[in-house]
């Protein structure tokens, strides 16, 4: 059966004239409804794929229950018909979110076909919604894998923030994911199409990094023989991410926080600042708020930065998510290991439970040598997981 088909028309002979004719040409189910009133209180209680509604009916018209039936259920395919029509009201249906417009008289043949691309439009969006769940039930989120309820709130968050411009702080332990994150935040985002530049700014000391943020003129400091683009400039209109900010110096701080302020930045050696227009995503495995209290980051800073937060659990605090992380990392190991001109099986889902009895031990103390161990329990994270897996592939 192609599908179902509400038709509404209060017209009675039209509704019987339909539902004979398109049930037996369609191969489908069609219900009927003598006004829009009806027609709404069907479709809260059942699914349809495909609304007919005539536009001019007493007291509810067909635009107003195209509206109606786009708020509510915006997926419907919804055509209408009229013998009224004229080129305004045809468009004033397809802005509203009509997918067709039949004028009456109708040729029976096209009706038809019309019809039938009507109904192939809603098997595409069931189908497609279907993928997307399935995409779901996967639990692969951008790049991040979890199904825990501690994941999903993390992934709502992300769609959240995603939608703003605001400056976002991400917390959590090392190798919770937080460079995914952030990434996922950009690729959700306006900006998606503008760069991502990543600082991992413990990895650069403070003498270098404010050249490397900022840039630099000619003769700003010995050996500076060229101009240099700073970061943040060839991150304008994307995003540039602070990974660990916790560990840079008040210095850097207190210029960072004037780009938070004035959106400008002032390269070495320059006398003049530079507008930028980047959306800044910082991290950091640290309590800020208790570095804060020793003096060690500045209150300003951190309220400028934790406009939006995002906070990842340790993977010891979601251990259900263990299985599908370690599959997905798994997978990816082998394809790093093997050829690409060799045929590659993805791996079974059985070794699922291998890696499940390895893992597990590692909570024991006679855990295997030749598997790298954490020094200690908080240690345990996605990072560590990664690394096992390389060992089993």
């Amino acid at each position: 059966m192609a599908g179902t088909i509400l038709v509404v028309d209060d017209e009675i002979d039209m509704q019987k004239l339909l539902k004979r004719s398109l049930e037996s040409a369609l191969d489908c189910r069609v219900e009927t409804a003598s006004s829009g009133e009806m027609a709404l209180q069907m479709l809260a209680k059942s699914r349809f794929d495909l609304v007919l509604a005539d536009i001019k009916m007493p007291g509810m018209d067909g635009l107003e229950l195209l509206e109606l039936i786009k708020r509510a259920t915006p997926d419907v395919t919804v055509v209408m018909m009229t013998a009224f029509g004229s080129i305004d009201t045809a468009v004033e249906a397809m802005k509203n979110g009509a997918y067709d417009f039949i004028t009456k008289p109708f040729d029976h043949d096209a009706l038809v076909l019309r019809l039938e691309k009507a109904l192939e439009r809603s098997t595409l969006l069931r189908e497609n919604l279907r993928l997307q769940k399935e995409c779901w039930d996967i639990h692969v989120f951008q790049d991040l894998v979890g199904k825990s309820t501690r994941m999903k709130k993390v992934y709502e968050t992300i769609q959240t923030v995603a939608k703003t411009d605001l400056t976002v702080l991400i917390t959590g332990e090392t190798g919770t994911g937080k460079d995914l994150t952030a990434r996922a935040v950009h690729a959700m985002s306006n900006r998606s199409r503008g760069p991502f530049v990543a600082v991992n700014c413990p990895t650069v000391p403070e003498n270098i990094l404010e050249s490397e943020l900022f840039g630099y003129k000619k003769g700003a400091f010995t050996h500076a023989t060229q101009n240099r683009t700073g970061l943040f400039q060839e991150a304008h209109n994307g995003t540039i991410f602070l990974d660990e900010i916790g560990d840079i110096s008040p210095t850097i701080q207190t210029k960072l926080l004037r780009v938070l302020q004035e959106k400008e930045i002032k390269p070495l050696g320059d006398t003049r600042f530079i507008q930028v227009d980047v959306r800044i995503v910082a991290s950091s495995n640290q309590n800020l708020t208790e570095k804060i209290s020793k003096n060690e980051f500045r209150e300003d800073f951190f309220y400028r930065l934790n406009v939006l937060s995002i906070e990842l659990p340790a993977l010891r605090n979601h251990t259900e998510d263990i299985p599908l992380i370690a599959n997905h990392l798994l997978e990816i190991h082998v394809w790093n290991i093997l050829s690409n001109n060799c045929p590659i099986r993805k791996p079974k889902s059985r070794l699922c439970s291998t890696l499940m009895r390895v893992i597990s031990a590692i909570f024991l103390p006679q855990v295997t040598e030749m598997l790298p161990r954490p020094h200690d329990l908080a240690d345990w994270n996605v990072r560590y997981c990664s690394k096992l897996c390389a060992v089993m592939a």
